[in-house]
């Protein structure tokens, strides 16, 4: 089932949550639709910019990992909305993000014009994609 394991942390409602995904073509969109627990303080243009890379993430832990699940992390601070999208795939290099005339592969390239900042982790197991977006 897709979005089993939520794992939303207490304090504020919508602080931060983490759920695992199932790795089949409706994780992307179950992934944009838990969106909609956060704070609902947090402007319309950032979120539309964190459930485009969100999507774009989480897609592409799908299609490039073929990840049997991916796991989806987000936490709400006062300055900024750091995400974190975690798979079981052989990792990729950074560096290399394509560029506007690809026709496909833009997830990357997203992420890197429009977070304010972003990284990637490959630990032999795991890779981690993370992104913050400063808020205000």
């Amino acid at each position: 089932m897709s979005g089993s394991g939520d794992t939303r942390q207490a304090g504020a409602p919508g602080d931060q949550f983490s759920m695992r995904l199932s790795g089949g073509p409706e994780a992307a969109a179950t992934a944009r639709g838990a969106l909609a627990r956060l704070r609902a303080d947090i402007d319309p243009p950032l979120m539309e910019t964190l459930r485009l890379l969100v999507t774009e993430l989480v897609a592409n832990s799908v299609k490039h990992a073929r990840a049997d699940s991916v796991v989806l992390r987000v936490l709400v601070g006062r300055s900024a909305v750091l995400t974190e999208v975690t798979d079981e795939g052989p990792g990729f290099d950074p560096a290399v993000t394509g560029s506007p005339e690809d026709t496909s592969g833009w997830g990357l390239f997203l992420v890197e014009r429009l977070s304010d900042r972003w990284g990637a982790v490959h630990d032999g197991r795991s890779t981690k994609v993370w992104f913050e977006l400063r808020r205000g």
